[in-house]
């Protein structure tokens, strides 16, 4: 294999769907699936032994759910914290802002396509985030307050706006650029910029922050 191939680690209860994800990510060039954990506690204890590029954790796991998973391998203080995508299904939506919470770098459906999957993968590895515009509208509508937040308390540019608006309801950064007529450069220094204006780890957390002071509802 590659030594420059994305090493992935795979946790979930069920066998049947780690043997769906290791077959389609071990088919790709490029991707090489390095490990898998049936429950919570052996996912934390194979991440820190392996140090994984990725970890697709699914949230219902015994021992350990996917929520402590999170927060243990790549949690507020965690010293050089992992890259954790989160797997859910419709009914799950409500723990995944705890887990954005916690530090989860995406959001993938069990329902996905494979092509998702592989891109969820592939961005995550890049230092990037793909949540499924599905989840991202689902679940952030839900932390949409009674009264935004006032726009004075915003530092961002109304550019900077335009990339979260177009952040929080799960577009990519090539969708971005499209959308706003950037280059590709631009439109990551504007998430730079934008992460360090409002203290977020990732374009999830951005999302979050959009969806939190109302501005999508505004939209």
């Amino acid at each position: 294999m590659n030594d420059a191939a994305i090493r992935v680690l795979i946790a979930d209860d069920q066998e049947l769907v780690r043997m769906g994800f290791r077959l389609i990510l071990g088919a790709q060039v490029g991707i090489e699936v390095v490990g898998e954990a049936a429950d919570g506690a052996a996912c934390v204890e194979l991440a820190r032994r392996l140090r994984p590029d990725v970890c697709l954790v699914d949230i219902r796991m015994p021992k350990l759910d996917g929520l402590d998973v999170t927060r243990a391998l790549a949690g507020p203080g965690v010293h050089n914290p992992m890259r954790v995508v989160v797997i859910t299904t419709f009914d799950q939506d409500d723990y995944v802002h705890t887990a954005l919470r916690n530090g989860a770098c995406g959001f993938l459906l069990k329902d996905a396509a494979p092509s998702l999957l592989i891109e969820a993968v592939r961005a995550a590895a890049r230092g990037d985030a793909l949540v499924s515009p599905a989840v991202t509208v689902r679940l952030l509508k839900e932390l949409v307050p009674t009264r935004p937040e006032p726009d004075a308390a915003c530092p961002l540019t109304e550019r900077e706006l335009d990339v979260v608006r177009l952040v929080a309801v799960g577009r990519t950064n090539q969708e971005i650029c499209q959308q706003l007529v950037l280059s590709l450069s631009t439109v990551k220094t504007h998430l730079a910029n934008i992460q360090h204006k409002i203290n977020a780890r990732n374009r999830v957390e951005i999302a979050a922050w959009a969806w939190e002071r109302g501005m999508m509802r505004a939209r």
